[in-house]
């Protein structure tokens, strides 16, 4: 299967996305992942995203968009579950043209969502010190203005899971929304 995951902070893509990726045996290719992993070895995209986070800014979509297409096009991504990227329209779009390029279909982008107040109780209760009421409140801000216009965008494709309850309960109405129940 080639599937997106989004939704806000604290929704728990990214543990939802790491069991899901483990049921239907494909890579879980997340954008944080990429950064690191491209920063740690020292590759030509990750010195210049290095250059973008030592000054506090967010990498530019040439650079993020350069390090999913050479994640995709490893042997092993046949089938990928995409988490933290397209964030935006315009990295959407960009998507689309690389698919349409390398003959991928999208079978669905899963939508995880989860109250803002239940958001905000999440990454409170992790501790981060980047994780204050204003930093939380104004990414979530984010999100709604940058992500959720990709509803509308891939349309038909997005299975809306809620992300609140137990983390197995959640991955179970994940498997019943894909039409995998065979994986329960």
């Amino acid at each position: 299967m080639r599937l997106l995951i989004i939704g806000p902070q604290g929704a728990g893509k990214g543990t939802q996305a790491a069991l899901l990726a483990e049921h239907l045996h494909v890579p879980h290719v997340s954008t944080g992942d990429l950064f690191r992993a491209n920063v740690g070895h020292g590759t030509e995209l990750g010195l210049q995203a290095q250059k973008f986070m030592d000054a506090g800014n967010l990498v530019p979509d040439t650079i993020t968009s350069a390090m999913v297409a050479d994640r995709l096009a490893e042997p092993d991504a046949t089938g990928f579950l995409l988490d933290g990227f397209p964030r935006n329209l315009s990295q959407a779009e960009w998507f689309d043209s690389l698919c349409e390029e390398r003959g991928l279909v999208l079978d669905a982008v899963l939508l995880l969502t989860a109250p803002d107040e239940v958001l905000l109780e999440r990454m409170m209760a992790r501790g981060r010190a980047d994780d204050t009421e204003a930093a939380i409140s104004r990414r979530l801000s984010i999100y709604h203005t940058e992500t959720t216009p990709l509803l509308d965008h891939y349309g038909p494709k997005v299975v809306r899971v809620d992300g609140v309850g137990a983390i197995e309960d959640v991955q179970n109405r994940i498997l019943v929304a894909l039409g995998r129940e065979d994986l329960l």
